[in-house]
């Protein structure tokens, strides 16, 4: 291990853990990650590899068959993955939040049903909350869930579903008016659907279609898609808790979670291109000696290494304050917007320190490169964590009278 981003107050067993995902990702990730991500590829063996692991059911109950273990050991698991190839802790990171929303507010059934073959990854969970035309803008999704008997028809176009081709299960996010009067706010008619579906592209089930994969600048790998209902039904009984109007409240309570997943990822993606700089730092030589005796690199790698640091303390403390049962919004949206900031910060001073080779595919730098902007933008924006972290602390810091 080494002397950077430390987590104080492990027991035996997150150590364990820890170190397995570790070993696994330096002899099975790391080696592969770039050629898979240049063919953009998708990473089956490693996907089994992860499987055999448990890591699919990490946070799952142990009556469900998961580890049931805590969103600590979930994040520091993320982060190491994430230094290995930030596009397999995106497939691990959909699933999770869907076993997260199912375990926090789904009924018995829909548990029954669902968790245990989550937690052997046999499903695998997407969620979509997102729209071609809305972005950030929840509250202005225009898919919509209509009853008709003992199913609803749900239509609409959703946009940047990780996993969208590979998951099996996908929590969709639609506006359902029953029950909610006209003028009702739009957060509370909004209803998750849970929506059972084939593997693959194209008709999935009646009434969806996963159009095909998204070119992407990075974040390869991953399937990343839209999703298109023209009248598909669903079973009233797959209605996420077995009622409507709280879909906004469960999706929120998932992308929470999420958000301190993406923290891990900037976490890990960071260490990694700090990793790559200080080793290549002490190899290349110029005037004379290693660019690493020169103070302008040694300036970069304090820097570098104390954003590192920085982050990492800031995800730790998010997701003990969630596993606590407090709120944690005010936390994840902080550390995710540090993490992601840091990490592009961190990311660009390695591609710097690596000169001309940090612009060829043949170094490792050039596809974190890539790959660091997303966090800036997944899971909410950098701007949408500031006015979250804002109203936040303009609650917490009311003056009275």
């Amino acid at each position: 291990m080494t002397r950077l981003a430390q987590t104080a107050g492990l027991n035996d067993v997150q150590r364990e853990i820890l170190a397995t995902v570790r070993d696994f990702v330096d002899k099975e990730i790391i080696p592969v990650a770039t050629g898979l991500e240049h063919r953009d590829e998708y990473p089956t063996e490693i996907v089994e590899g992860l499987k055999e692991l448990g890591l699919f059911g990490l946070m799952i109950p142990e009556e469900y068959g998961g580890l049931g273990e805590s969103l600590l050991t979930y994040a520091l698991c993320v982060e190491e993955i994430a230094r290995g190839w930030m596009s397999v802790s995106g497939i691990i990171n959909t699933h999770f939040i869907v076993a997260y929303m199912l375990k926090q507010h789904g009924t018995q059934e829909q548990k029954d049903t669902f968790l245990p073959r989550m937690a052997l990854g046999e499903v695998r969970g997407a969620f979509s909350m997102s729209e071609p035309a809305l972005g950030s803008d929840v509250s202005a999704i225009s898919s919509k869930g209509v009853k008709d008997g003992e199913e609803y028809v749900l239509n609409g176009q959703k946009m940047w579903l990780t996993n969208g081709g590979t998951s099996t299960l996908v929590a969709v996010l639609a506006r359902s008016d029953e029950g909610h009067p006209e003028g009702t706010a739009p957060h509370k008619s909004m209803t998750t659907f849970l929506v059972e579906k084939e593997p693959g592209f194209g008709e999935v089930r009646p009434g969806l279609t996963i159009p095909g994969k998204i070119d992407k600048m990075g974040y390869k790998g991953v399937d990343t898609t839209e999703l298109i209902m023209d009248d598909l039904r669903i079973p009233a009984n797959r209605v996420l808790g077995g009622t409507t109007g709280r879909g906004f409240y469960q999706m929120m309570d998932g992308v929470e979670v999420g958000r301190v997943n993406v923290a891990a990822r900037g976490c890990g993606v960071a260490q990694r291109a700090f990793e790559l700089g200080v080793s290549y730092a002490q190899q290349r030589h110029t005037f004379g000696k290693p660019i690493a005796q020169h103070q302008a690199i040694q300036f970069k790698l304090a820097e570098m290494a104390t954003k590192v640091e920085a982050a990492h303390a800031m995800m730790v403390n998010a997701a003990r304050k969630k596993d606590s049962g407090e709120r944690n919004d005010l936390e994840a949206g902080m550390a995710k917007y540090l993490a992601s900031e840091y990490c592009k910060e961190v990311v660009e001073d390695a591609f710097r320190i690596h000169g001309g080779y940090g612009f060829s595919k043949e170094y490792e730098i050039e596809r974190l490169y890539r790959e660091a902007p997303m966090l800036l933008i997944g899971e909410g924006t950098a701007e949408i964590q500031k006015m979250i972290i804002g109203r936040r602390l303009l609650e917490e810091y009311r003056i009275q009278g």
